[in-house]
């Protein structure tokens, strides 16, 4: 075999198809794009939303008025609640952002702290959080416990 001898494969070479040579090319006068409409010019054609006339389907969509808008200094807050605390912690310990997220009571770690009051807690913990609610404060001091507002 020699150089001169090497052919590609029968069918995986394919000549291009040269539109508008002609009648006798099979692809003269409109060149395989039909007559006339937005397919039959040049350019981009129609916008992206554009449906041939038809209302566009974002404008059939309901129209909502006074939905507001998000706040872009809006707090969201990581709720933690007592039954919550009492689950993980025990006696004498101090629960802070650190050790509520090594037990994986933490949506976004990045967020600050909120304590709430739902359940009871009968271990007396130190709560150093960013936000503590009035009844999650008195069971905690109840259970002799202390609360401490981180700024």
């Amino acid at each position: 075999m020699k150089l001169h001898d090497l052919v590609p494969n029968p069918g995986s070479k394919k000549n291009k198809k040269r539109v508008g040579r002609g009648i006798s090319a099979g692809q003269g006068k409109t060149a395989g794009r039909g007559t006339k409409g937005e397919g039959a010019r040049s350019g981009q054609g129609g916008k992206a939303y554009r449906q041939g006339g038809n209302l566009p389907f974002y404008r059939r969509l309901p129209f909502m008025r006074g939905q507001g808008f998000t706040p872009r200094n809006q707090v969201t807050f990581n709720e933690v609640n007592l039954d919550q605390l009492t689950e993980s912690f025990q006696s004498d310990v101090e629960v802070n952002p650190e050790s509520l997220e090594k037990a994986h009571l933490l949506r976004d770690p990045r967020n600050p702290i909120v304590i709430l009051g739902r359940g009871e807690i009968q271990v007396a913990l130190k709560v150093r959080a960013h936000r503590v609610s009035a009844s999650a404060k008195t069971k905690i001091e109840a259970a002799g416990g202390s609360v401490e507002l981180i700024g």
